[in-house]
C-alpha cells in the first residue's frame, strides 16, 4: 500500500483536505477533475505552484475535498494543503540544503494567508461603508 501524505489548507472561508499518493500527476477536486472544477486556468496554475517549485508536477496523484468560499479561496486553501503535504513527504530532509521547506518558505507557500472579509458593523451598510450623508 502506498504511503498517503496529507495536508489541510485554509483561505478566506474555504477549507481543503489534501491527500497525496505517488502517481502520475492527476488532481481530483471533490470527485471531479481539477480543470472541470475550476473555471479558470489561472486557478489551476495557482494551486499547482508548490508542485512546480519542488519539481513534483507528475510525481503525485492528489485528491482534494474542499468546502466553503469561492474559487479564489478554494485555490488558496488547496495550495496551502499541497504545500503541507509536500512538507510531510520531505520530513526526513527537513534540515538539509535544498529541502522542500526551504524552497516552499522562500516562495511563500507555507504561510497561511489570514486575510478574510471584515464583518459588517451596526449602523453601516458594510464593514466600513457608511450610509450616504444628506445635509437637508
Amino acid at each position: 500500500m502506498a504511503k498517503v501524505y496529507t495536508g489541510t489548507g485554509r483561505r478566506k472561508s474555504s477549507i481543503a483536505q489534501v491527500k497525496m499518493v505517488p502517481g502520475k500527476g492527476k488532481i481530483t477536486v471533490n470527485g471531479r477533475d481539477v480543470r472541470e472544477f475550476f473555471p479558470y486556468e489561472t486557478n489551476v496554475m495557482d494551486l499547482k505552484q508548490p508542485l512546480v517549485a519542488t519539481n513534483n508536477e507528475n510525481t503525485f496523484d492528489i485528491e482534494v475535498k474542499v468546502n466553503g468560499g469561492g474559487f479564489t479561496g478554494a485555490t488558496g486553501a488547496i495550495r496551502l494543503g499541497i504545500a503541507r503535504a509536500l512538507l510531510e513527504y520531505d520530513a526526513p530532509n527537513e534540515g538539509n540544503e535544498g529541502s522542500y521547506r526551504q524552497i516552499l518558505k522562500r516562495a511563500g507557500f507555507i504561510t497561511r494567508d489570514s486575510r478574510a472579509k471584515e464583518r459588517k458593523k451596526p449602523g453601516l451598510k458594510a464593514a466600513r461603508r457608511a450610509p450616504q450623508f444628506s445635509k437637508r
